[in-house]
């Protein structure tokens, strides 16, 4: 089962939250292709931040001083040795999206789509500190972008 909770926290998102809560919910059609896995409970909080918290949660957690597009952050949790909770904190930051967005001649909410693609596979696994890892990684985003109808995305 998974849960989220789309949670305001800058006066750049209000206006947007009913469309990434539908964008999410498109996504989540998908949730084979992310690796989600059925004996888990996935409770996603979707933090929507602007540059000076995730500036802030990115020097805390990650020790650099700047802000990012995105900070994942799972917590798991194992109940009876039967079921196991995954707690996910998703933070995005809007001005990093809108200006990757321009940067890379992409819509907002292509690349913002894109980035909770990447969030949900880091949730399930997926990282690219390799090269190989980032591949695979990629080539999942892309499958999954596809499937949405997204084909232009800009990749990071």
């Amino acid at each position: 089962m998974i849960k989220f909770t789309v949670i305001c926290k800058s006066k750049h998102w209000p206006a947007r939250v009913k469309k990434i809560k539908s964008i999410i919910k498109r996504i989540l059609k998908f949730k084979k292709d992310l690796k989600f896995r059925q004996a888990i409970t996935y409770n996603c909080n979707i933090i929507l931040a602007d540059n000076n918290l995730i500036k802030k949660i990115n020097y805390k957690f990650r020790k650099k001083k700047q802000s990012t597009d995105v900070l994942t952050f799972v917590s798991e949790i194992g109940k009876n040795n039967i079921q196991k909770f995954k707690i996910c904190d998703i933070f995005i930051s809007a001005e990093v999206i809108k200006k990757d967005a321009k940067r890379n001649n992409t819509a907002f909410y292509d690349h913002l789509t894109h980035i909770l693609i990447h969030s949900f596979l880091h949730i399930n696994g997926f990282n690219h500190l390799k090269n190989k890892d980032y591949y695979q990684m990629n080539k999942k985003e892309v499958l999954i972008l596809k499937k949405l109808g997204i084909i232009n995305a800009a990749f990071k």
